[in-house]
């Protein structure tokens, strides 16, 4: 069960493990200072969960905003992903240790699949080994749908411990969401502002000035209640902050409803079966 209301909640994965609900994400945030400071305000204001990349090239920084803040390590749950390019079961042991050196902390807290290329199999495999050698406490995937989930529980041991995808209100996919909750599979969303986008639509406006809340923050909240762990990304402290004002009011059953009719399958990033060849 979630714990929404508080920023330092957290929800129990699969294997025992606990996950905070709430994380700044830092794609696109640049290495050194932007990320360091980033990650500082964050952790001030009661963040204890940061999702990084190999592929945001800033792996570095997260490492050492992580050490310098004055926070016990076990507090700050880190999460960093495998690249496209560094698929497959030998090229992902190497990927890992490199993120590893990078960010200089002894284990990954979850350790994720950025994308499923045709290589993703053998790379479960290698995240399997990571898992069981106990550098990893939890492994998962992102950006996949109910076929690649499927098609790891049917070839593998361990069943991915979260999934991590697009999930904003013009993308639910209500279905997927149930699949998750069906095999205990703890579903984490990515931009949950689409990208900026969702302060164009209207109707999650009028919703919002009833809890005298911001669009962003709506948003945030909704994600929290349908159950999925939230990592809206932002290098401005103000917007750091504002983002982490959600556990202070309950968006009512109606106007869940409401904003989950807003979806559309409409998508900021790749669909999960044509990334490789979105033409």
């Amino acid at each position: 069960m979630m714990d929404i209301n508080d920023i330092k909640g957290t929800t129990t994965l699969s294997n025992g493990i606990k996950m905070p609900n709430f994380g700044l994400g830092v794609y696109k945030a640049k290495d050194g200072k932007e990320v360091v400071n980033a990650i500082h305000a964050a952790l001030e204001q009661g963040y204890r969960h940061v999702d990084t990349a190999s592929m945001y090239k800033n792996e570095e920084g997260v490492g050492e905003a992580i050490r310098s803040a004055g926070i016990p390590r076990e507090e700050i749950f880190v999460t960093t992903k495998v690249w496209n390019d560094d698929e497959g079961y030998e090229n992902t042991l190497k990927s890992f240790e490199q993120s590893l050196e990078k960010l200089q902390l002894d284990y990954i807290d979850l350790y994720l699949i950025h994308w499923p290329t045709p290589q993703y199999l053998d790379t479960w495999k290698a995240l399997e080994e990571l898992y069981r050698s106990g550098k990893v406490k939890a492994i998962g995937v992102c950006n996949c749908l109910e076929h690649h989930l499927q098609e790891i529980m049917d070839n593998f041991d361990i069943v991915p411990m979260v999934l991590q995808n697009e999930f904003h209100p013009r993308l639910v996919q209500q279905s997927l969401l149930d699949f998750c909750k069906k095999h205990d599979i703890q579903y984490e969303g990515w931009s949950p502002l689409m990208r900026g986008a969702i302060f164009e639509i209207d109707e999650l406006n009028d919703i919002a000035g009833k809890y005298n809340k911001s669009i962003a923050q709506l948003a945030i909240r909704w994600s929290l209640q349908k159950g999925a762990v939230t990592i809206p990304k932002s290098v401005h402290k103000e917007r750091i902050i504002e983002n982490a004002q959600v556990f202070d009011f309950e968006i009512t059953t109606e106007d869940m409803q409401r904003i989950d009719s807003l979806d559309k399958e409409e998508r900021t990033g790749y669909h999960p079966d044509h990334f490789l060849n979105p033409s």
